[in-house]
């Protein structure tokens, strides 16, 4: 970490400023939204931008797995769709007339949610053998991925008798899980925030306090350099890319649960969200470098920005410039640092 003691008044304003720059935007983004519309800084507010931000929060994390290792994952959002469709298919109600699975018993409610993680367990596991045994760059290992995943979720989805149509009528218990919340009124906490807090928490215990972050961190510095050293690369690949399929699995569930239904697009481009939160929070995208703080507070920002510019009357499309003007920027800022430290 940068020590700011040794510059001088205007190295450690600079050095502040590089170091802090994800927080500084977020904290300008906030202030310049209030200024525009005081109503905008609120409870209500930000227990909304917090619940939209959940499932994305972890979707990111899954992804910042991959592009730590120095790899990419464009399947994430279809993973998202697919398990997302295969939990909702099994946990209609008994009396909604169109039922997925019409002569299926009622489930207990942590098996569909199980499977539907295990679903993405297996698109991961699929993706990092094809990256680590095959040798297929990440990019189109996942692309191809990407396409086959949404092919078969396609599929799944147009059986008879549901024949491609919304899949609706979901059990209390299951949307509980993506509308309750602890507490009551203006200040309770949604269950699907709390969530998306202790996987937080998970992953970034797993980053710094275990062997597999440890490994990982280096397999994304210099992978050479990770195999020379005796790191089974190709098993801790396999081990990363289980664990994000298994988060995008997650992800999928609570996806469904929050919105009350699916459909076989559900998760479309939130792949290049993800990858977009996790390059402004700091992940380099040359490998070795990324902290779960970091990819939160991207999160953050591109909700802020969506919901927002939403907020305050900006046109959709405006929004999405501001976006990418904030994604090259970064990206830029990363290549220079990375530049420096050669």
């Amino acid at each position: 970490m940068l020590n700011l003691n040794k510059l001088g008044s205007s190295g450690r304003v600079k050095g502040f400023t590089s170091q802090y720059a994800i927080y500084i935007v977020l904290v300008l983004l906030v202030v310049g939204i209030t200024i525009y519309n005081p109503s905008f800084l609120s409870i209500d507010s930000l227990r909304n931008i917090l619940i939209q931000s959940s499932t994305r929060a972890i979707i990111a994390l899954g992804v910042a797995f991959i592009l730590i290792t120095a790899g990419t994952d464009l399947s994430a959002g279809r993973i998202v769709g697919l398990t997302a469709v295969v939990s909702a298919s099994m946990l209609q109600t008994a009396t909604y007339a169109n039922r997925f699975f019409p002569d299926l018993p009622q489930l207990q409610l942590f098996i569909p949610i199980v499977l539907a993680i295990l679903v993405g367990l297996l698109c991961g596991l699929i993706n990092g053998i094809v990256v680590a045994k095959l040798h297929v760059p990440p990019f189109i290992a996942t692309l191809g991925t990407m396409v086959a995943v949404y092919g078969l979720n396609s599929m799944y989805f147009d059986m008879d008798p549901n024949n491609s149509q919304p899949i609706g009528g979901l059990r209390k218990d299951f949307t509980h899980i993506g509308s309750g919340s602890i507490g009551s009124g203006q200040y309770s906490v949604p269950y699907i925030v709390l969530i998306a807090i202790f996987v937080a928490f998970i992953v970034w215990v797993i980053f710094n306090y275990t062997k597999l972050g440890k490994n990982m961190y280096a397999i994304g510095g210099n992978v050479q350099a990770a195999k020379v050293s005796g790191i089974n690369v190709a098993k801790y690949l396999i081990y990363i890319y289980m664990i994000a399929g298994a988060l995008y699995g997650l992800a999928g569930v609570l996806e469904a649960s929050r919105t009350g239904g699916a459909t076989n697009n559900y998760g479309n481009m939130y792949e290049l969200d993800a990858i977009a939160a996790c390059v402004v929070g700091g992940v380099s995208t040359t490998g070795g470098i990324g902290t779960v703080p970091g990819v939160m507070v991207g999160v953050l920002i591109f909700t802020i920005i969506n919901y927002g510019l939403t907020f305050i009357g900006i046109s959709p499309y405006w929004q999405l410039i501001v976006k990418g003007l904030i994604i090259v920027a970064a990206v830029a800022f990363d290549m220079r640092k990375y530049a420096a430290k050669k």
